[in-house]
């Protein structure tokens, strides 16, 4: 028996070991899998068109170059050369301020990129980091590659390339919304010469999942030069960049993925204290995960023992609703391949201008693996995972089995996600769920979604449209649990108008146990117009963007308000160098049936409430070394007044020691009681160079009076390879923020990790 035969059979004989009910949805996902591709093969086909699209032929090479950040290798010379980009920003399609040189090839093995990026000044290029996959690359210089590898206009990579040899990457969810939390395994190198810079690039096969049948794959290449502000690509639409306005690159075939096989072994070792009980604990936790590529782009994942110690922690933030919040995913388990279970164009960001919209979700990996009562992290026993695509449909599929908790046995559930290209840019999908992480209760969900996307609609806009359906059953439980919403909109990255118009019904009784639903029995109309107005010519301003949006929310069973928004901006004037200016306007209504205690005694009354507010803010660029940020917002607030300032400073003090500081303020003042909200979040970040840094958070808020410390050592001597030291410290504040500190917990955990390529 081979090694494909073996890691398959494991993978699906794995739900033998979870509940029976896990036996109906994989044959049943296995039918569906079947339908779609009927579906996608008869129905609607592939209909991308390429006539229109800019084209290379990519050469093959058997050299191997030295990625040094030096172009003295003759493999280079065997590339194909790119020269022909233009400006997406400032002026669609202008002329660069620099010019700019692209080889690429490939051979075997790997896709290879090199870049030769002239600079009249070099002394300004930007390269103020030196840490891997952090956001503070984005305020450097640095280059970008899209592979789309489907060639679907829909989903793909992206590679960053830094002058300090850094690398950042992301995996595109759809064609304008990138998982930046990925990671792959990839070298780069760079310089930096009296020219400008150089970097050169290696992207392994094995890194990227493909159809081995298709010869042509979606490309880009991106440049930004953030001193003027401005975005540079070889092939771009109405100002924007990503697969479904990629070029194409042809030639690729006969490529190496070598057996598919990635076997991550990891060591954790911790010492944690309850200061407050006297008592400690040590662990020492071997852990697992294997990936297996069954085909070049079907790939099986096992984990055992998962452990999360080293994982970033949650930003906190301040709630001033009587609705749950929405955290974003951070582990690397559920972050790979995350991009096949997104559903019905539902995400925390709002794309377009327009507000997140994460009500109905109804996969949202944070509910696994971690206690919603205390925010601890619950042991993951085992846990198998098949994502990846068979023609033009992609396939996910999850199955965790949870270790036991206090007060809970462990839990096993199941995940499946289904998805078909239809049409040139749109897709439609199903999705399964069963199980409760957090319950005994059985609950399973099933749901389809429909997606359209016409980025053709017109020479400045997109069109696009979502449609999806849930019915959810949970045991015990009667009554209205089906959810549904429609929702179109037409946007620009350039001067126009765009909009967006959404109606969302969930029942009273709909429950995705293994989504995200802060607001169910209710009705939802939401939507929003923007304006954006480029300036040709103007010294100081490059453009004014104009935005109003609504939100209206009635009780399904009375029909009763239960909250409406208004809200205008007014102003919003952005500058060459990017600062940018906003005065903003909101009228909200919020109709409580019951009453609501905001803080610990003070709790509002029952009855509709009306109140004004007004905003303004100004924002300097991150590009400056130092960049601070303010905020001021007055009004009412339900029966009362409150006033709410926000600063935010980033100072890159050198390239070596980066620091963020921000500082929430809220003063609410009502009859039945007054409050103050006070959330302060320190970043201070050093790295030493490229292989080792060193990060470190600390927040406080007082509505839990605690002061939260995560500092985590990192050693990243190649792609693929880290060790971990983290220190995590929970102090109590007994006389306001950062006095009277007494320490709760600890904990000391050292970690490595490492991944094996085969």
């Amino acid at each position: 028996m081979n090694l494909s035969t073996v890691v398959s059979s494991i993978l699906f004989r794995l739900p033998c070991f979870f509940k029976n009910k896990l036996r109906f949805f994989t044959s049943t996902f296995s039918l569906c899998i079947l339908f779609l591709s009927c579906l996608s093969a008869n129905a609607f086909g592939q209909t991308t068109q390429t006539s229109d699209r800019k084209q290379i032929e990519i050469p093959r090479t058997e050299l191997v170059p030295v990625i040094d950040g030096v172009l003295d290798d003759e493999i280079w010379q065997q590339a194909a050369v790119i020269t022909d980009l233009h400006q997406m920003n400032p002026v669609d399609h202008g002329e660069p301020s620099q010019s700019s040189v692209f080889y690429v090839t490939y051979s075997d093995d790997y896709f290879y990129v090199a870049a030769r990026l002239y600079d009249s000044n070099p002394e300004e290029i930007r390269a103020m980091s030196l840490l891997h996959d952090t956001e503070l690359m984005g305020e450097d210089d640095t280059i970008n590659i899209i592979l789309d590898t489907f060639d679907n206009s829909r989903t793909g990579f992206r590679f960053v390339g830094h002058p300090n040899g850094i690398r950042g990457d992301g995996v595109y969810e759809g064609p304008g919304t990138i998982n930046w939390n990925w990671n792959g395994i990839w070298q780069t190198e760079s310089s930096i010469d009296d020219e400008g810079w150089v970097t050169e690039i290696a992207i392994p096969f094995t890194t990227l999942n493909f159809d081995p049948n298709i010869d042509e794959w979606g490309f880009n290449l991106e440049r930004d030069i953030p001193r003027n502000n401005e975005e540079i690509a070889w092939s771009s639409f109405n100002r924007n960049s990503n697969p479904s306005t990629a070029g194409l690159a042809s030639g690729i075939s006969d490529v190496n993925q070598g057996l598919g096989l990635d076997i991550v072994p990891s060591i954790t070792m911790a010492q944690s204290q309850d200061h407050t009980a006297n008592t400690s604990d040590s662990r020492f936790d071997p852990s697992l995960d294997v990936f297996y590529k069954f085909t070049p782009n079907l790939t099986g994942a096992l984990t055992f023992n998962t452990d999360f110690s080293a994982t970033e922690v949650d930003n906190r933030q301040v709630n001033l609703t009587r609705f749950s919040l929405f955290f974003p995913e951070r582990r690397d388990f559920f972050l790979q391949d995350s991009e096949i279970f997104t559903f019905g164009g539902l995400s925390s960001g709002g794309g377009g201008g327009g507000p997140a919209n994460t009500n109905g979700i109804p996969f949202h990996s944070r509910r696994i693996g971690l206690d919603p009562a205390t925010g601890q992290s619950v042991d993951l026993e085992v846990g198998g995972k098949v994502t990846g695509r068979v023609g033009d449909v992609s396939i996910g599929a999850l199955m965790v089995q949870q270790g036991d908790r206090l007060g809970l046995d462990g839990q096993d559930v199941f995940v499946g996600r289904l998805a078909s290209n239809v049409l040139s840019e749109s897709k439609i999908g199903l999705i399964m769920t069963e199980g409760d992480p957090n319950s005994v209760t059985d609950s399973t969900l099933t749901g389809v979604d429909f997606n359209y996307r016409n980025t053709r609609f017109s020479d400045s806009h997109t069109l696009t449209g979502d449609f999806w359906y849930q019915q959810s059953d949970t045991e015990g439980v009667e009554g209205d649990d089906k959810a549904y919403s429609l929702q179109t909109q037409i946007s620009t990255s350039g001067t126009g108008l765009g909009g967006r118009l959404r109606y969302s019904y969930l029942g009273d009784k709909f429950d995705p146990a293994l989504g995200f639903a802060n607001r169910t029995g209710v009705e939802q109309l939401t939507g929003f117009v923007n304006w954006r107005y480029f300036l040709r010519d103007h010294p100081l301003i490059r453009n004014n963007f104009g935005f109003f949006s609504f939100s209206r929310t009635n009780r399904n069973d009375t029909g009763e308000l239960q909250s409406e928004n208004l809200f205008w901006r007014v102003i919003s004037i952005n500058t060459h160098s990017g600062d940018a200016l906003e005065f903003q306007v909101q009228q909200e209504t919020e109709g409580l049936i019951v009453p609501f205690q905001i803080r610990p005694g003070i709790i509002i009354p029952a009855g509709e409430y009306s109140f004004n507010s007004f905003e303004i803010a100004l924002s300097t660029t991150n590009q400056r070394d130092f960049s601070p940020d303010i905020s001021y917002k007055q009004g009412d607030f339900f029966n009362g007044e409150r006033r709410e300032v926000g600063l935010g400073i980033n100072w890159a003090a050198s390239r070596n020691l980066t620091m963020e500081f921000s500082y929430d303020f809220a003063d609410v003042e009502m009859p039945e009681g007054d409050f103050v909200s006070r959330l302060i979040s320190m970043n201070m970040n050093f790295a030493f160079n490229a292989d080792w840094s060193w990060v470190n958070l600390m927040q406080y808020d007082n509505g839990s009076d605690t002061v939260g410390i995560n500092s985590r050592l990192r050693w990243t001597p190649r792609a693929g390879e880290n060790l971990y030291l983290v220190l995590n410290y929970n102090t109590d504040s007994q006389d306001g923020a950062f006095r009277g500190l007494q320490v709760r917990d600890s904990e000391v955990v050292l970690k490595y990790t490492r991944n094996f390529r085969f």
